[in-house]
């Protein structure tokens, strides 16, 4: 039972897509560090076991991990980590979770660890105003935590061919989720990523997403950007890459939709 006189907790977000190379990681990175500037304090929960967000935010300390979290042994203050981005905190991953799917299979709550995990009274001494979940690129017990834990999904597409191919397979995934173990789990909405305005396949898929999803769709499109593809090989995201450019102008404005989305749904 929940307790009533604790604070009301971070909104949770799973940035998920079980298709690799949709700028998946690049968007948790980049929406978190947009957030962070608009003055929200932001948690990202590395939980690929690439751990590349932990890379892009130049996180080198990797001794306690995502990993540990899911396994309940560790309290949560012990493994968040402050990142170079003012405002954003992470939970780092290492490959170690790669074997968590086999390694959790005999947990009988197994589905709802990540849940528990970011519902631990420590983290209200963090005021966190978002969680952000960079999942892996595959829909297996990880991501299912995450869509468990979290309160919506945010989908990136890329604004390539055969982008909506697998997007029903993810849909099945969130309603069966919102069927057996989370009920209010709603999709935040998807953002078309890598984006090229002067390319027809762009627009058509933009066509093809708007006329599927309708609303679902942000208004804020994701350029393919050379700082975005540069930023993460500084340890850095665009936003702070460089500052000016597009991809970073895009992420802001992202950031801004969703805000005002927000409060409209608190309103």
């Amino acid at each position: 039972m929940s307790d009533p006189t604790r604070p009301k907790g971070p909104k949770i977000i799973a940035v998920a897509n079980q298709k690799g190379g949709v700028g998946k990681t690049t968007t948790t990175i980049n929406l978190a560090s947009a957030l962070a500037e608009e003055d929200c304090k932001v948690l990202l929960v590395d939980l690929d076991p690439q751990g590349n967000a932990s890379t892009g935010l130049g996180v080198d300390e990797r001794e306690l991990t995502t990993y540990d979290l899911l396994l309940g042994e560790t309290d949560l203050n012990e493994i968040i980590q402050s990142t170079n981005v003012p405002g954003v905190s992470i939970v780092p991953a290492t490959v170690d979770l790669s074997s968590a799917d086999i390694e959790l299979m005999s947990n009988e709550k197994r589905s709802f660890l990540l849940y528990d995990a970011l519902r631990q009274t420590a983290i209200d001494q963090y005021s966190f105003d978002y969680v952000l979940i960079d999942c892996p690129p595959s829909l297996n017990l990880l991501t299912v935590n995450a869509m468990i834990a979290a309160h919506s999904v945010l989908i990136p597409l890329q604004s390539e061919f055969f982008a909506l191919e697998g997007l029903s397979q993810l849909m099945l995934t969130v309603r069966e989720v919102r069927q057996t173990a989370n009920q209010s789990l709603r999709i935040e909405g998807v953002v078309l990523t890598m984006f090229d305005a002067r390319n027809n396949l762009s627009q058509q898929v933009e066509q093809d997403a708007r006329d599927n999803l309708g609303d679902l769709v942000f208004d804020t499109k994701i350029p393919r950007n050379v700082r975005v593809s540069e930023a993460p090989s500084f340890a850095q995201p665009v936003t702070e890459y460089d500052s000016t450019s597009k991809g970073a102008e895009a992420y802001r404005q992202l950031a801004k939709e969703l805000l005002i989305k927000h409060m409209k749904i608190a309103a």
